[in-house]
């Protein structure tokens, strides 16, 4: 995937260039169809390991959170047909943030926008980016807190997964789902999870360390959350029949399902 996933052409905002600019967002994700994963701040794991199989994903040195959205390339399990909806109680910031980004110049973070987003228009429909007079609406506003936050997060992530690799606790992992009927399998992989001997073999200052940061919680909720891979095996039969329903064909599970989804999450910048 690349490094940003879901963003098409972000450019910055500017009065210039969108003064009579409008975002509509309302409860479609129509733009998250194509990936099958996104990557996940520390603060959320509580949240996400309800409904999510968190791992982890990226290169040696840039590490970070994901959450799994599908078992294949380019599909996401948690995507409602027509992109309406969600299909879990909670939507990952990384998506809730979208069309907006902070793109960094030197030491500089710049608001930018995806203007391939759907809902930026010129007609008036939902919130304006700019007032009357030209400056920032309440709206921007509120968007730059957010991602103030959520790039504050991304700090607090990546302190997390630096201490995990100084550990040396995380190792590669594949999934394999098996699916009903035919008993057709696909395998995910290009991730990491933590391992829970390599865990249990640290040293009693180490485990109190990271329970002194609340890091040792996260690592369990990571842990946790990985029974959730077994929901994307009910999701993943639900899409393929679904399919084949749609062309009005028997569904041939091991037709769909024989390859190989490869996942790593971007690092957010």
């Amino acid at each position: 995937m690349t490094q940003l996933l879901i963003y098409k052409s972000a450019v910055p905002v500017s009065r210039a260039r969108h003064a009579d600019c409008h975002v509509q967002s309302g409860g479609n994700y129509a733009f998250t169809a194509d990936i099958n994963s996104v990557p996940l701040m520390a603060v959320e794991f509580p949240q996400a390991a309800n409904e999510y199989a968190i791992v982890f994903a990226g290169p040696p040195g840039e590490v970070t959170p994901a959450v799994i959205l599908g078992v294949r390339g380019n599909e996401n399990l948690y995507l409602p047909k027509g992109g309406d909806g969600w299909a879990a109680k909670y939507v990952p910031a990384f998506i809730r943030r979208y069309p907006f980004v902070f793109s960094q110049s030197d030491d500089r973070f710049v608001l930018c926008v995806d203007e391939e987003f759907l809902g930026l228009n010129r007609t008036g429909q939902g919130q304006a980016l700019f007032l009357a007079d030209g400056t920032p609406s309440p709206y921007v506003d509120e968007v730059l807190k957010f991602l103030q936050e959520y790039q504050a997060q991304f700090l607090r992530t990546q302190a997390f997964c630096n201490k995990l690799a100084e550990l040396d606790v995380l190792e590669p992992m594949q999934a394999q789902v098996t699916m009903g009927g035919e008993g057709a399998s696909v395998s995910l992989g290009g991730f990491m999870a933590v391992n829970r001997t390599k865990l249990k073999a640290l040293s009693g200052e180490k485990m109190a360390e990271l329970a002194a940061t609340d890091e040792l919680e996260l690592i369990y909720l990571h842990l946790q959350s990985m029974r959730n891979f077994e929901g994307l095996k009910d999701r993943l039969e639900q899409a393929v029949q679904g399919a084949a329903a749609k062309a009005n064909e028997p569904a041939s599970v091991s037709e769909v399902v024989e390859e190989t989804a490869e996942t790593a999450a971007a690092s957010v910048h």
